[in-house]
């Protein structure tokens, strides 16, 4: 019985070593099969016959049958697996000869390339109506006018030059009155997408803001930003946006808090705001300028240059007012007729006049009053001639020398205001140049008052000559325009106090020794002031670039500095880019088009900035226009 467990025991552990050395094996086997390099079968032109092509790379080549056009794993890249589909999918093809099976393979090239062009042509033609679309924006046109006006004139030129064929593929060209709409606003989003995040690597950013009324009475809120962007300062569209009720400070302040909130700025990198100096905008309490800084204590309010300038305009002597509204009532007398303009017209076409037409007075533009004295002045004797014919009383005006006198003096003043109007319109002006601007101003209203205090009044040229050649005395017209002066330069000095800036000086011309000396500077960033000074390199860069370039340009190498100046620069001054907006939004949202939601057209229109295409067409499925 020993003997016989003895035996049993050692048959088990016999059996455990002989299962154990059998294990190990077969893992041997598996790890020297895992290591061997899987073998890619190569694709056998004598594969044909069986019905199959391949596909894919020629690296790694799949079965492709081509009848059906199925393609199966490489592993099927075997004659037995290709015959086992001909023999399953198509038994009655298994006697075709070797030339069907080209003929069906020609089929199936023929098929591939047909496809690839047709999605090549939609995606062309995808693109296609982005770009039109773009430029029916960018003109301001109804957007129905890209298949009413735009694909018609098209497909005509392109059949002239390039043949009917060609012109019949414009047809894929989606440019319905909705698709165009749908374009715009998917570009109008990537415009704003590419601005704010140009505005969220800039270290500082400034607006400018204003609100007006519309052609369907709703009030729209337009604003720019400017910014730093490849070197340089950068001023771009923001958003134009209906006000939901009024037009308050807060209302105003909350449209514009929930756009840049939403836009992911920060408020505490806005260094300036500009607007006009309406209570909505500048009240002590509740205003915008107000809201805004309590949440951008850097922001510094600046009051529209050009909007002071046309207030000073406004205050003049009595008696140069009483002549400037006889001046505008005779100029509504005459154009106020349909039938008066056009006899107007003929008279002047009759006497030679260069001038056929009197120009309307506008209050609230800006270059207005000067062009319509002028006008009147230049053709005083066609528009006496005319009233008298009416008999209407002003024509006596245009007997009186004095009155003539002071109107051409109103003529030449305002044309100098316009001057400067124009002189202080435009992108790109920073605090200095409007200062050297009114400045300059000032100084020549010294000037004048002490040329026509001695009977001088070749400063203005239109008065000059008609004194001349009338032979007036000049006493009688002494006061009036030395009053008109002495006032002009009381309210311009009370609208533009002087500011000393000599602390600002440096900014200007940082290599100037008294501008170093007068900069209040802490002594660290002070010290680094002296060293960009003494950089000859710096110097010449300074010599042959704009100033907001150059503090641009040194901003890694002084940061402080850079920073310090582009506090100073970035500001707007004036609100011309929104005045110039709502010219815009007169022209997009007219009587005809009063119901248009426009932020997406005005920001296309107004805005510097191309939608990116090919992305655009990338997130779009391409299909012909049905």
């Amino acid at each position: 019985m020993d003997r016989f467990l003895q035996k049993s025991v050692r048959k088990q552990s016999n059996d455990g070593k002989s299962v154990a050395s059998c294990s190990k094996r077969c893992i041997a086997s598996e790890d020297s099969s895992n290591n061997k390099k899987p073998r890619n079968r190569k694709y056998d032109p004598k594969y044909l016959e069986y019905g199959f092509t391949w596909a894919g790379s020629e690296e790694a080549p799949r079965p492709q049958c081509v009848v059906c056009g199925e393609v199966l794993a490489k592993e099927s890249l075997k004659p037995s697996k290709m015959i086992r589909h001909l023999q399953t999918k198509h038994s009655s093809l298994q006697t075709k000869p070797l030339d069907y099976f080209k003929r069906k393979l020609r089929e199936l090239r023929g098929q591939k390339n047909v496809l690839k062009g047709a999605v090549t042509v939609n995606e062309k033609a995808l693109e296609a109506s982005f770009v039109v679309s773009y430029w029916i924006a960018k003109t301001g046109k109804p957007h129905n006018i890209g298949e009413s006006f735009f694909l018609p004139c098209a497909k005509e030129m392109v059949c002239i030059m390039l043949g009917e064929n060609a012109a019949t593929q414009l047809d894929l060209i989606p440019l319905s009155n909705d698709t165009i709409a749908r374009r715009i606003h998917s570009m109008a989003r990537d415009v704003t997408e590419q601005v704010t995040n140009m505005v969220k690597q800039s270290a500082f950013f400034a607006i400018q803001i204003d609100e007006t009324t519309d052609v369907s009475g709703s009030a729209q809120m337009l604003t720019y930003i400017k910014f730093e962007n490849n070197e340089n300062l950068h001023e771009e569209f923001f958003f134009c946006q209906p006000l939901p009720q009024r037009a308050t400070g807060e209302q105003l302040f909350s449209l514009l808090d929930t756009f840049v909130t939403d836009s992911g700025l920060e408020w505490l990198r806005c260094v300036g705001i500009c607007s006009d100096g309406a209570r909505a905008m500048t009240g002590k309490n509740s205003g915008l300028v107000t809201r805004v800084q309590a949440v951008a204590p850097q922001a510094v309010w600046t009051h529209c240059i050009i909007h002071r300038q046309a207030l000073v305009a406004k205050k003049m002597p009595p008696i140069l007012k009483q002549v400037l509204d006889e001046a505008v009532r005779t100029v509504n007398v005459i154009k106020s007729s349909a039938t008066s303009a056009r006899l107007f017209r003929v008279l002047c076409e009759e006497m030679g006049a260069e001038h056929h037409q009197l120009l309307y007075h506008t209050e609230v533009r800006w270059l207005s009053r000067g062009k319509v004295v002028n006008r009147l002045f230049e053709l005083r004797d066609e528009v006496h001639f005319f009233l008298s014919d009416r008999d209407s009383m002003l024509a006596e005006k245009f007997l009186d020398a004095k009155w003539l006198a002071l109107l051409a003096y109103l003529a030449d003043i305002f044309d100098r205001l316009n001057v400067l109007n124009t002189s202080l319109q435009g992108q790109e002006m920073t605090v200095f140049s409007y200062t050297d601007k009114i400045e300059s101003w000032i100084k020549k209203l010294s000037l004048w008052y002490t040329r026509v205090e001695s009977g001088n009044f070749e400063a203005f040229p239109l008065l000059d000559d008609f004194l001349h050649d009338n032979d007036l005395p000049k006493h009688d017209l002494k006061p009036v325009i030395i009053s008109h002066l002495e006032s002009l330069q009381q309210q311009f000095r009370q609208y533009f106090p002087e500011k000393d800036r000599k602390a600002e000086a440096w900014i200007r011309n940082p290599f100037s020794a008294e501008a170093t000396a007068n900069a209040c500077l802490p002594l660290s960033v002070a010290e680094k002031l002296i060293d960009l000074s003494c950089d000859e390199t710096l110097k010449l860069r300074y010599s042959e670039q704009p100033l907001a370039n150059f503090w641009i340009s040194v901003q890694q190498e002084y940061p402080d500095l850079s920073s310090a100046a582009l506090k100073v620069l970035t500001p707007f001054t004036s609100t011309y880019l929104c005045e110039a907006g709502f010219s815009a939004l007169t022209l997009l949202k007219n009587r005809y088009r009063s119901r248009l939601a426009v932020e997406d057209d005005i920001r296309l229109y107004l805005s510097h900035t191309k939608p990116r295409f090919k992305n655009l067409c990338s997130t779009l499925q391409a299909h012909p226009s049905h």
